[in-house]
């Protein structure tokens, strides 16, 4: 099983283009140590020749560019893409599916919260039901991916709910506390290759680590985890922006309720940042607080990223 990290970080990618934090100057500014990155969505596969798209990111254009084993490889149209696999319907999650509008067969797997989202949404008719297919995913039930033809593709997915909250452009504020948000609208994977006892998870968006979500996890040969913020109010005191961590449904980082002191003591393979936001310190390589999830064991994922399984 192999993993592409298309890309890595948050909504707006590195450097924002509106943003000019101290970040976003140095990634602008050419500086080596602060590398740019684009917005969050990774590809996996089970034989190396078809992929499934995890998120489809806004960038997903250049994304599929950078990356050579996504090229067509045969005949005149062709795209090794069978497929993609949505866990919310945040834009930076869902708007590169306006990119794979080609008449390309291709699969969409998402809740039926999310597939809901899509439907509602007439722009989304730009792909053509004659070529792509929608599927729901019901959670805690596995099922294998289809490649577009039809074909089994090796690879098993179990969705579950994890602590998150509606997407921005969804939230109602006469719905409650959690602006209407529903279990199915922020899930985590579980990815693992038939006949291999292998077993990765993908969680690009985690407001929380309740008990049940670390015993889940527990053990497992690879994480790929929500890293959006450093601390919960980065953003407020970089006069950036005017929500904390937790307001946008993630969860920091750093201290005691922190996502590096949760995963502290989970026997975890390979834990892996992605989501990563433009003020988050961790994006540049030589700051202390790089430095520091290192040492707890974490990598800091970046785009072009490659990890077998």
């Amino acid at each position: 099983m192999k993993f592409l990290v298309l890309g890595s970080a948050a909504g707006g990618g590195f450097p924002q283009w509106n943003c000019n934090c101290d970040n976003c100057k140095r990634a602008r500014a050419g500086d080596p140590s602060a590398k740019s990155r684009s917005q969050s969505s990774l590809a996996v596969s089970a034989d190396g020749e078809n992929w499934f798209l995890l998120n489809a990111s806004p960038d997903l254009r250049d994304q599929i560019a950078k990356t050579p084993a996504l090229h067509p490889k045969t005949g005149k149209r062709h795209s090794p893409i069978q497929g993609a696999v949505l866990t919310n319907a945040d834009v930076d999650h869902i708007g590169g599916l306006l990119t794979l509008r080609e008449s390309q067969e291709l699969n969409i797997y998402a809740t039926p919260r999310v597939q809901g989202v899509l439907r509602q949404n007439s722009l989304f008719n730009i792909l053509n039901p004659d070529f792509v297919a929608r599927f729901d995913m019901h959670v805690e039930q596995d099922f294998e991916l289809t490649n577009a033809d039809g074909s089994l593709s090796g690879l098993l997915i179990t969705v579950f709910p994890v602590p998150g909250k509606v997407a921005l452009y969804l939230e109602d504020e006469s719905a409650g506390p959690n602006f209407g948000t529903l279990p199915e609208d922020t899930v985590g994977l579980k990815i693992t290759e038939i006949g291999r006892e292998v077993v990765a998870y993908y969680l690009p968006g985690c407001a929380s680590m309740p008990d049940s979500l670390s015993e889940r996890i527990r053990s497992a040969d690879l994480v790929f985890f929500d890293g959006t913020t450093w601390t919960d109010d980065e953003m407020l005191m970089m006069e950036v922006g005017h929500k904390t961590g937790q307001r946008m449904g993630h969860m920091s980082m750093s201290g005691e309720d922190g996502s590096i002191a949760a995963f502290a003591d989970l026997d975890i393979g390979q834990r892996i940042f992605i989501h990563i936001n433009n003020t988050n310190p961790v994006l540049l390589d030589d700051s202390p607080q790089r430095r520091e999830a290192e040492s707890a064991g974490w990598q800091i994922g970046f785009d072009c990223m490659e990890i077998y399984l």
